[in-house]
């Protein structure tokens, strides 16, 4: 279902300051206020404004400033277009998969030996999976590897190294994670004795 986006008409106030003019965001505001289990005193405290001036946006009695939305959103910790955009209606879709420790699919390349996680679920927006890295250079590599989409990569057990080709090697111990573009040329080396083991979750 497609959102649908308020229009927001700017004027100028008899001060010259640009305001927005948007039958939604009073109600916005108070959704979210309540969302937040808000006092209009304790919205004033943080925000810096006048109990009586969220009120009256509250209630639509006046149209807030950009000055005002920008205290408003830093108060109250919001991205400044949540003040007039509506939330999506949110459907579970009630789809679960659980892979046993060592029950994942095996896939292996010369590189890498990997246990692809969540396997049951078709049409996956990630693509989780627990790999074992074999690679000590990258001369093993014939090329850097590319694929569509974002990757997270989070060490469990050893050390590895990312190797990337816009940024200096990083070396990663356990407990470190690392987040980039997976369209950019990538690898992983291990660094420890013992073979690595990481842990990734690629875009589809």
């Amino acid at each position: 279902m497609t959102d649908v986006y308020p229009s927001i008409a700017l004027t100028r106030s008899e001060g010259g300051e640009s305001k927005v003019d948007s039958v939604n965001i009073g109600e916005q505001l108070k959704a979210i206020r309540t969302k937040n289990k808000l006092t209009l005193e304790e919205a004033s405290k943080l925000t810096g404004l006048a109990k009586s001036t969220l009120s009256k946006i509250e209630n639509e009695q006046i149209s807030p400033t950009f000055m005002v939305m920008q205290k408003l959103a830093a108060g109250l910790e919001i991205d400044l277009p949540q003040l007039f955009t509506k939330p999506k209606t949110l459907l579970a879709t009630g789809r679960r998969d659980i892979t046993k420790a060592g029950e994942g699919k095996q896939q292996l390349t010369p590189t890498y030996e990997h246990e692809l996680l969540s396997t049951q679920l078709s049409n996956k927006k990630m693509l989780p999976y627990r790999t074992c890295v074999h690679s000590r250079s990258f001369d093993e590599y014939k090329d850097w590897v590319r694929h569509e989409g974002e990757e997270f990569l989070y060490v469990l057990e050893g050390q590895v190294q990312l190797l990337t080709e816009f940024y200096e090697p990083a070396t990663l111990n356990v407990g470190d994670s690392a987040y980039y573009d997976a369209t950019m040329g990538h690898a992983v080396i291990s660094l420890s004795e013992k073979d690595a083991h990481i842990l990734w979750i690629t875009s589809a």
